[in-house]
């Protein structure tokens, strides 16, 4: 049973009756959302006759090849679409996300991490496809843009469900998930710092301190932010492959040290992800475990499959074919989660944790696993490099978010509201620990998943015909797929742009 709405007004403050009216909400749509990421995630990939394998080679080449072949103004790269979707994947969900996952769901929850990734490839490559044939040109910058409001819109003809999903990814993306990253920030230096430990004055100090690591947020996000999508992307070009890669070597270090244990790490992955422990109450709730919950909603919440955040990307992106960028965005998912969260479990599944982890939670309990590993420098550097990764996912945030507040009203006064919002959002973040915020960025994440998902499979008919379609090309022996709608005339009285 779930609780009664009503009594979250007898919570003592307002912080508890939000926390309360966000949890009575989100969990019967959790408890549900579950097994539609399965199901529509195995649909797709039925259908498309496993598309998310026989396309894997094909992807990584696509979106190399993109990085030097490049010339189009109206769209960015390949490559930088895929950097500005990694930009809002890799983050505090494969350092902090993961971590929760395994605190609360176990070793087993990793498993399940795996599994919805790779079933989620293909509901990725679905809605980035949708998102590239549906894309339209900016009138005022001659830009493409897009996503699952603008496929809604014009594919299903339900511009207020458009809408709906618009207001509810700059909800989440814009102002939610941007709290998330600077408050988990703030939380991993406050760690590497040692005053979780320490004095009260250090504690006092630490108070003031948080304003200034708010501030220093805000100074490098804005210049960022105003100077719109190619900014965005230029920068995560840099950054990501940086950040991704000195991580992962670190991980690889701490695996390669600890070889002979990874045997039985794997082994208890998967002993653990079928123990059962219900995850909620009703119908749904009771057949979903506690390992299978937080697996699947901290890899969602990490890799985006089926969440329809990274079609905005995706739809920036210059291609020939709609199935070129669906392939790169489909990398992207296995990228997020089979390696970079993988690296993540196992750094806190070899470590030899200190006896207060029971207390540690979130970015805290990796750092304290990475400490264990390499020595108290591992503190310092994993705060540095959750830095890199957080801002960053601010910064794909944001250009997530900007597409969809373009989509409501493409006015420059409405936009110069909305960054200085984005900004405050990080600012309110990084000063103000508020546990609510994770159950929140959940119920939006929630809302856009189930709102996309559903969008997708009455789409899928056009989903499956351009992967047709670019399948059949590269059967005839061409080697870079062109989509043409003439060749699709049932699909031009949807389509408002004359891109294809």
């Amino acid at each position: 049973m779930y609780d009664n709405p009503l009594s979250c007004l007898a919570k003592p403050d307002f912080v508890e009756k939000l926390h309360c009216t966000v949890t009575t909400i989100s969990t019967p749509l959790w408890d549900i959302l579950i097994w539609l990421l399965i199901g529509i995630g195995l649909f797709f990939t039925i259908f498309s006759g496993l598309a998310q394998f026989r396309l894997f080679g094909r992807s990584v080449k696509s979106m190399l090849g993109s990085r030097s072949n490049h010339n189009d103004d109206a769209g960015i790269s390949s490559f930088q679409a895929f950097v500005t979707g990694l930009a809002s994947r890799v983050g505090v969900g494969n350092v902090a996300g993961v971590a929760i996952a395994i605190g609360i769901g176990g070793a087993g929850a990793v498993f399940w991490m795996w599994l919805i990734a790779l079933i989620g490839m293909c509901s990725a490559l679905a809605e980035s496809s949708l998102a590239q044939l549906f894309k339209v040109r900016d009138a005022a910058t001659g830009q493409f843009r897009g996503g699952p409001a603008y496929y809604i819109e014009q594919g299903l003809g339900q511009k207020w469900l458009g809408l709906v999903f618009a207001v509810a990814l700059i909800v989440c993306f814009g102002f939610v998930y941007q709290s998330i990253q600077s408050n988990t920030i703030t939380l991993a230096i406050e760690s590497a710092s040692g005053c979780m430990a320490q004095t009260p004055e250090c504690q006092s100090d630490w108070q003031i301190y948080k304003h200034v690591v708010g501030v220093i947020l805000v100074a490098l996000t804005a210049p960022i932010i105003f100077g719109g999508i190619r900014r965005v992307a230029k920068f995560a070009e840099l950054i990501v492959p940086v950040m991704a890669l000195v991580y992962l070597a670190v991980a690889l270090f701490v695996i390669v040290a600890n070889i002979t244990s990874v045997p039985s790490v794997i082994a208890l992955i998967f002993e653990k992800a079928f123990a059962f422990e219900a995850a909620g109450g009703g119908l749904f709730g009771s057949m979903v475990s506690v390992a299978m919950m937080q697996g699947i909603k901290r890899g969602l919440y990490s890799n985006e499959a089926g969440q329809g955040s990274a079609p905005n990307a995706a739809a920036a992106a210059s291609v020939k074919h709609p199935v070129e960028q669906g392939m790169v965005q489909m990398l992207g998912v296995f990228v997020d989660t089979l390696i970079v969260c993988s690296c993540t479990a196992f750094i806190i599944l070899l470590a030899q944790m200190p006896e207060n982890a029971a207390n540690l939670s979130g970015i805290q309990l990796t750092q304290a696993a990475l400490e264990s590993h390499v020595g108290g420098w591992g503190q310092y550097f994993l705060a540095a490099i959750l830095f890199v990764f957080a801002f960053s996912t601010i910064i794909g945030n944001y250009a997530y978010a900007e597409s969809n507040m373009q989509f409501l009203k493409n006015n420059p006064l409405v936009l110069l509201v909305f960054r200085i919002l984005v900004l405050g959002f990080v600012y309110f973040g990084a000063v103000v620990k508020v546990d609510v915020v994770w159950d929140m960025g959940d119920l939006t994440m929630g809302t856009m998943a189930f709102i996309n998902l559903i969008a997708i499979v009455l789409l899928s008919r056009y989903v499956f015909m351009m992967v047709k379609d670019y399948q059949s090309q590269l059967n005839s022996g061409i080697s870079q797929p062109v989509f043409k709608l003439d060749n699709h005339p049932e699909l031009k009285a949807k389509i408002k742009s004359d891109i294809w």
